[in-house]
């Protein structure tokens, strides 16, 4: 199997550990900091949506007009457009990008940053309309003739695009943790995104997309992203050391801190996601090899919040057994983002994909010597 590596793309310098020190847009901090995935093994990076933040989509255009390989991840929230006229600014992106292009759809799991660019929609609500903006927008990727749709959320008459994706369609990627966003990621999305748990959970979280998918008529289930905030050390204790520094930065920054549509309640999250990490980390700091739920519990469960802590072979042997469980995509963001997306991808990506082509190259091994041997028995028995 493959393994694909998935990174962020950051705007600005500021983050869970330290203010911004400039613009929220710092063009030259961008391109700084999406060279450093692109130099040192990533994939991939997600340009990420909030209501008030710059245009991502303007963002991953620049980018990809200046990398050469780099491939993009454009979160797109269904509220902000039509699903005719994202379609066209995703086929005009993947065009941009020579193919490079996948879609995050991000159904909204607060009611604040809905409410700020004029959503109003209940959960389930928004979960329906995200099913049917992705049908419409597969559709105008692909479709070369007129089409209409007469759904709850869009009605429209015979539009056809005049701007298509780059060869293949772009995938579609989707996550969320509620029993709504299974059914509509398990029927609708290639990729299914989740947020780093114990391997336990984790397993079952991959259970119910697989449950979701079969129950859509699908015979495959999405790939399967999970997510986690690296902490290298040259040793085990240096990691550790660095990691509680860094959780008392997260709680100097969130100390007092009042709700709010970006940060939200930190105490009592919407979205099931972040309530399913908090309730995770009131049951143990620690799990499986290098799991470490401090940060989360400090931080409300926002976003992609649990570390993996150690030195990079414990951080390597960490992301393995999640591939162990069917992970396809690894998502990965340290805190200095520029200078631990430089250590992750010289330390951490080379270990895991080594071992990844090792245990390909021994199951084909052994897939052939089967084959080989079924053929001899059969040639023996013929004769």
């Amino acid at each position: 199997m493959g393994i694909e590596f998935l990174g962020i793309a950051g705007l600005n310098d500021g983050g869970e550990t330290q203010a911004r020190s400039g613009a929220s847009f710092d063009k030259d901090y961008t391109l700084r900091f999406a060279r450093a995935h692109e130099d040192n093994g990533w994939d991939r990076i997600l340009f990420a949506y909030h209501s008030g933040a710059p245009d991502p989509s303007t963002a991953a255009a620049f980018i990809a007009s200046k990398l050469d390989h780099l491939k993009i991840l454009l979160a797109h929230r269904p509220n902000v457009s039509y699903p005719t006229y994202a379609a066209k600014v995703f086929a005009t992106l993947d065009q941009i990008s020579d193919g490079r292009l996948n879609v995050h759809f991000i159904t909204g799991g607060s009611t604040a940053d809905q409410a700020a660019e004029g959503d109003f929609l209940t959960k389930d609500e928004r979960y329906a309309r995200t099913g049917e903006y992705i049908r419409i927008v597969k559709q105008a990727w692909t479709s070369r003739e007129p089409f209409s749709f007469d759904g709850e959320h869009y009605r429209f008459e015979n539009f056809v695009s005049d701007i298509w994706p780059h060869g293949d369609r772009p995938e579609v990627s989707f996550g969320g943790s509620s029993p709504a966003a299974y059914a509509i990621g398990g029927a609708e999305a290639d990729i299914y995104a989740v947020w780093g748990e114990p391997l336990a959970n984790t397993a079952e979280q991959i259970q119910t997309i697989t449950d979701a998918a079969a129950a859509a008529g699908r015979e495959q289930r999405p790939k399967i992203q999970v997510a986690f905030r690296p902490i290298l050390g040259a040793t085990e204790e240096l990691a550790w050391e660095k990691a509680h520094g860094i959780l008392h930065k997260i709680e100097q920054r969130t100390a007092g801190a009042a709700p709010s549509s970006f940060v939200g309640d930190l105490k009592n999250p919407e979205n099931a996601g972040s309530q399913r990490l908090l309730s995770i980390a009131e049951a143990g700091d620690r799990y499986d090899r290098a799991l470490w739920t401090k940060p989360a519990a400090v931080s409300g469960g926002r976003g992609n919040s649990n570390a993996l802590v150690g030195t990079p072979e414990t951080v390597a042997a960490a992301l393995l057994d999640y591939v162990d469980l069917g992970v396809d995509i690894l998502s990965a963001r340290g805190y200095d983002f520029v200078n631990d997306t430089i250590d992750f991808g010289r330390y951490v990506i080379p270990i895991v994909r080594e071992e990844v082509a090792r245990r390909d190259a021994a199951r084909a091994k052994a897939s052939a010597e089967a084959s080989d041997e079924l053929k001899r028995r059969a040639h023996h028995d013929a004769a």
